[in-house]
């Protein structure tokens, strides 16, 4: 994918099955059973008229240093590894008094106080990430941020420890939604996994 405009497309049609959604605070999406990243310029009327569609664009890290920057691209992995089969969108709407920060300000509680970018660091490479704004589209869209992971199975473990130092920093005083999306690559024509069919 070349373009930096994605569509998360919450349906029944997709090549990553939704195992599980979690609200962690604020309003519920409507049920998916599967979901289709895709180029925001291929939402088809058909995909328009799914349960949700969440669009965001890639653009430059805000809060982080050119030494830090580096860290991050010397060890991120690219994404779409035949081995990453787990995935999870993470979508966040923080509140006013985030808005209200300065740049400055903004920094401060997101590395000086939260370490966010240390946190990341100490799980790359086993997870890749990918980060879209939506209020760079316009501040009505439902979320700012949505994050995208994918992940080995057998890191799994890693990545819910990920998360879980997050939402105990700081930073995460500042957020009034949060959804917990975990997906399982698999297309439609897949038969169930063992794990499903005893489920």
């Amino acid at each position: 994918m070349s373009t930096r405009l994605f569509a998360f497309v919450g349906g029944n049609t997709g090549e990553w099955r939704v195992l599980r959604t979690h609200t962690i605070v604020g309003a519920p999406l409507p049920e998916a059973k599967r979901l289709a990243l895709v180029p925001d310029s291929l939402v088809s009327p058909e995909r328009a008229a799914a349960s949700w569609v969440l669009r965001g664009i890639t653009s430059n890290e805000r809060y982080v240093l050119r030494t830090e920057k580096e860290q991050l691209t010397a060890k991120q992995p690219g994404l779409n590894r035949p081995e990453a089969l787990c995935a999870a969108l993470i979508p966040i709407r923080k509140n006013a008094a985030w808005w209200n920060l300065q740049q400055d300000e903004r920094r401060r509680v997101f590395e000086q106080q939260s370490q966010h970018t240390e946190i990341g660091l100490r799980y790359l490479p086993a997870i890749a990430r990918r980060l879209h704004h939506c209020r760079d589209l316009s501040e009505s869209e439902p979320f700012d941020f949505l994050t995208w992971f994918e992940y080995e199975p057998a890191h799994e473990a890693a990545f819910n420890k990920l998360v879980a130092e997050l939402r105990a920093s700081p930073e995460w005083q500042y957020v009034d939604r949060e959804i917990d999306i975990r997906l399982q690559r698999q297309p439609a024509s897949s038969p169930p996994s063992p794990r499903d069919a005893a489920a």
